[in-house]
C-alpha cells in the first residue's frame, strides 16, 4: 500500500513538473487594420477557383439536405441565396476577408 502510494505522488510530481514546462509558441504577426494587402491577378484567380469550388460544394451539400427533407426548399433557397451573397462580398474585395469592427474589438 505504501509503494502504491509512492508511486501516485510520484506520478502526480511528474506530471505537475511537465505541465509546468514553458511553451515556446511563436506568435505570428497579425496585419494591422491600416495595412493593406494587396493580391496578384494569379492570387486572386487561384483563390477565386477555390471559393467558387468551395461554393458548388456547399449547394451541392444543401441541395441534398433539401432533397433529403432536412430542410425545407424556403430555407435552402435561403442559405443558398446567402452563400452566394457572401461570394459575391469576396469578389467585390478582392477575396481579402474582412472582419467586422465588432470582431476586431474582441480580438484585441
Amino acid at each position: 500500500m505504501r509503494k502504491l502510494g509512492l508511486a501516485l505522488v510520484c506520478v502526480l510530481c511528474l506530471v505537475l513538473a511537465l505541465g509546468a514546462l514553458p511553451v515556446n509558441a511563436k506568435t505570428l504577426p497579425v496585419n494591422s487594420a491600416n495595412e493593406k494587402v494587396q493580391l496578384n491577378e494569379a492570387q486572386k484567380k487561384e483563390l477565386a477557383t477555390l471559393h467558387k469550388d468551395i461554393l458548388e460544394k456547399q449547394k451541392e451539400v444543401v441541395s441534398k439536405y433539401v432533397e433529403y427533407g432536412v430542410i425545407s426548399k424556403e430555407k435552402g433557397d435561403k442559405i443558398i441565396s446567402r452563400l452566394d451573397e457572401r461570394y459575391e462580398k469576396l469578389v467585390k474585395n478582392e477575396f481579402i476577408p474582412r472582419w467586422s469592427k465588432c470582431k476586431k474589438q474582441k480580438l484585441e
